[in-house]
């Protein structure tokens, strides 16, 4: 159990110590992955970024995710779930979400570049995961810049999650032991209130990268 996510990123930053002051790059899945990296980052002396990936819910239980997108138009779906629903609103989801993601990119950016990760390791950080779509996503966007190295570090993730990115990532890093992960994220915390564009923003930009 975590205090809350500032708890959760200092207990990350213990297990990623091996990178302090390396050729790494921590990025952060906005929006609670912000708070986390933020300490990872303060914690190593490394630069924070983002990697936005947005949920696709099912429209009958939109906390359960059935497909992501990404901010440069990169789909994913869980085929045999994505089946089961109306396709055209499916199609108007994805888009919808896809403006989302660049909406957000362009947001909590600002006039700020991306830090260029090529030939650097790459820290994927969010607050906890679930089904994994969101993270798997956003290793592959990750992937698709050419770093040196790949690690996803989370709190909390079940097994299952957490094999599926063993497949994709060059590391996984969870605190929490997966087996008993209990059904969703918010569980696994003490106070794990919504974070809004303004903390993002505020993070980014006193980052100083």
């Amino acid at each position: 159990m975590f205090k809350d996510r500032n708890d959760a990123g200092r207990q990350l930053a213990e297990k990623l110590a091996q990178y302090r002051g390396q050729d790494a790059v921590v990025l952060a899945l906005p929006r609670g992955g912000v708070v986390v990296g933020r300490e990872i980052a303060k914690t190593l002396g490394l630069p924070l970024d983002i990697v936005v990936t947005r949920k696709i819910g099912h429209p009958n239980n939109p906390e359960y995710a059935i497909g992501a997108v990404d901010s440069m138009g990169a789909v994913m779906l869980n085929d045999a779930e994505a089946a089961t629903v109306n396709q055209a609103w499916l199609a108007d989801e994805i888009k919808r979400e896809i403006q989302e993601a660049m909406r957000r990119v362009k947001e909590y950016r600002g006039n700020r570049k991306p830090i260029v990760i090529s030939g650097k390791t790459a820290l994927i950080v969010d607050d906890g995961i679930a089904t994994g779509l969101t993270m798997r996503l956003a290793v592959r966007s990750v992937m698709a810049q050419n770093p040196a190295r790949t690690v996803v570090a989370v709190p909390v993730a079940p097994v299952e999650t957490i094999n599926d990115l063993r497949r994709e990532a060059d590391e996984v890093i969870v605190l929490e032991p997966p087996e008993k992960f209990l059904g969703a994220v918010g569980a696994h915390y003490i106070e794990f209130e919504q974070v809004g564009d303004d903390t993002v923003i505020r993070l980014l930009h006193q980052e100083g990268t």
